[in-house]
Formats: structure tokens, sequence, C-alpha cells
């Protein structure tokens, strides 16, 4: 028995890369309804940032009060980003318009979109929130989540080759450099991750960041995201996905800090952590059950919806770093199959955000 064991190991080990390859690429080829971002998925998305950008009630202000002086409207406070219900909401809220232009720019409200972008990114509404930023009391406003979507409009911005998309990124430098600065402060600070599947992700925050970081070549950026992701992550073992997720999540603790990860390490090194990390995920027969939204028109619970997107564009990119993890593009299609029908006509809870999550999974599943 024992040499029946050791010849089954080795005439597995001399299958032939390119027979792997083409085994992992039957896996990717045999997907169904494979979701994707289409001209018309993008006219129906479209949809939901333009009607929140100048929508500035309700709003949840998340402002810290010295005196009663402070007590101002939304749009004097953040002239730039005071629509869609919260500051991170609104700075999302942009990156999907400018995404959605950059990708389809025969889109319809083409020309619509391009005036609300000019009239919000403003040279002084850019300088009116970098104000706010610098008040004593505002020294962790929006940390991590809107510092990392500020930093994601800013990478799109860069990538865009467009005479506007020159200008709006010229007028957000000052913003986009003070949270840069912060990044490098606060993330030497964080003695331990906050690993949560709401804002406060550390993982979440690092991995949108790098991303920045890696596009716009800021060396001394990913220096500091890289080295505390291993500072953080490098020695976890056996992440406890089976306890996710929490009844609000809109991002999984296991799949952020994979995420990141992936990104840290080289393809190599990523490959045996995530095998320390999560080993369930090489087994073909693993499932993940898409979050079950019980009610869309409660603000938290709606998070389900987010955290399916979340997942989806995780899974998607171990996927394509990994070959042999070809079996998680159709968990990732099913959690976005899921959520997207829900996403148009929903509440504004849901709304006024969903729309970028799935923007952003939509756009990871090519």
């Amino acid at each position: 028995m024992r040499h029946l064991f050791l010849i089954l190991i080795c005439l597995t080990a001399c299958v032939p890369t390119s027979q792997k390859e083409n085994e992992h690429k039957s896996i990717a080829e045999g997907r169904e309804n494979v979701p994707g971002l289409s001209l018309l998925q993008a006219e129906r998305l479209i949809v939901l940032p333009m009607n929140g950008i100048d929508t500035e009630y309700p709003n949840k202000l998340g402002q810290v009060l010295t005196t009663a002086e402070d007590l101002r409207t939304p749009k004097e406070l953040h002239p730039a980003f005071y629509g869609c219900f919260d500051w991170h909401s609104a700075v999302h809220g942009h990156w999907s318009l400018v995404k959605l232009l950059k990708e389809f720019p025969d889109l319809k409200e083409h020309k619509a979109i391009e005036d609300k972008l000019r009239e919000h990114l403003s040279k002084e509404n850019i300088l009116t929130e970098v104000k706010y930023f610098n008040q004593e009391q505002e020294s962790s406003f929006e940390r991590t989540y809107g510092w990392a979507w500020l930093l994601k409009l800013a990478e799109e911005l860069h990538t865009w080759d467009s005479p506007v998309a020159r200008k709006l990124e010229t007028n957000l430098q000052p913003l986009t450099n003070l949270v840069v600065e912060r990044f490098e402060a606060f993330l030497p600070k964080l003695q331990y991750p906050i690993r949560v599947g709401t804002h406060v992700n550390t993982a979440f925050g690092m991995s949108f960041a790098l991303d920045y970081a890696n596009i716009l070549g800021d060396a001394e950026l990913k220096t500091v995201i890289v080295n505390r992701a291993k500072d953080f992550f490098l020695n976890d073992e056996n992440g406890l996905l089976s306890w996710e997720p929490n009844g609000t999540d809109f991002l999984s603790p296991c799949f952020e800090e994979v995420d990141i990860m992936r990104k840290s390490l080289p393809k190599e090194a990523f490959a045996k952590w995530v095998k320390q990390f999560l080993p369930q995920l090489s087994d073909p027969a693993f499932t993940l059950k898409p979050g079950v939204v019980s009610d869309r028109k409660d603000g938290h619970l709606v998070h389900l919806d987010g955290l399916n997107f979340s997942r989806a564009w995780c899974l998607y990119g171990i996927a394509k770093t990994l070959p042999e993890y070809q079996q998680l593009l159709s968990i990732a299609d099913k959690h976005i199959q899921y959520s997207l029908p829900n996403v148009i006509g929903d509440s504004y809870e849901g709304s006024h955000w969903l729309g970028t999550f799935a923007i952003y999974a939509l756009n990871a599943s090519k």
C-alpha cells in the first residue's frame, strides 16, 4: 500500500505543466453566465452615482464638533464630496463616474458626467476639503476606508488618458498628497491590524493604497504598506472563514487579508502563504455561499450585498494570480449573480454605495 501511495504521488507530480494549464483553462472556460461590465451595465449603473452626487440629505457627517461654529451644512463642509449619504460614498461615487466614463466614452450622459466631475472636483473645492482634514480634531477622519477610496479615485484619474482627467488629477493632488502622508504616518503606529468586515478593515485600506502606490510609482508608500502587511499577516494560519460573515459585513476579513498579501508577496511566496492561511481554497470541491440579505431597505443588513461583490473581486484576484485556483471563478460569479439584480431600484440605503461595489467586482471578472 505504501508503495502504491508513493507511485501515485510521483504520477501526480509528473503531470506535464502544459496538461495542468489546460485543465485550469478548461475550468475557466466552463463558467456559465460570466458577469461582465458591458455598456448596457454601465448605462444602468451610472444612474446611481449621478443621482447621488448632489443628494445632500440624508447625510451622515461623522464630524467632531468643537464649537457651535462647526455646525454647517454638508455642502459647506465638503463641497467636493457632500452627496451620497456620507463622505466616503461620495468619493467612490466619483470613482464610479470616472471609471465608467473612462471604460465607456460613448455613454449617453458623458457630457453631463464630465460637467459634474469638473464642478465637484474643482481646485477650490478640494482645497476646502484639505482644510477640513487639517483640523486638529479631524486627524482620523475617514481612516482608512475613505482614504483608500480617495487614492483609488486618484489612481483612476491618473490612468485615464483624457484632458479632463489631467485637470481633475491636478485639482485633487493636494488631498491625494495629504492622504498618502496620513497612510505613511498611521500604519507604522498601528500595532495590531483591525480584522472586521466594515470600514476600518486594515487589509482593505492597505490593498487599495498599495494599488495606488504601484500605479503612481510611490516607492515610499509601497514600502510602508508591504512591510506592515508582512508584519500583520505573514504568520497567520488557518483563517476563520467559517466564522464569516457577520450580520452586517460588507468586507470579508479573511479574503481582504488574502488580497493584500497577494499584492505584497511574490507569486511563489503567496502560493505558499495562502495554503497556510486558507488551505480549504485549494480543494476543487470548495464551496462558499453568498451572503443572504433578508431586508434590502435596512441600511446595515444590505451590507451583505456589498460583501458578495467584495468577496468576488478578491476571489477573482486569487484565480488570476494562481492558475491552480480556477475553481474560485465560478464561486465569485455566483456571488455577483446573487446581488447584482438587486442593485438597480434598491432603496437609497443601499444604492448610494452598492453600485460602486458592483462596478469594481464586474471589472475584476474579466
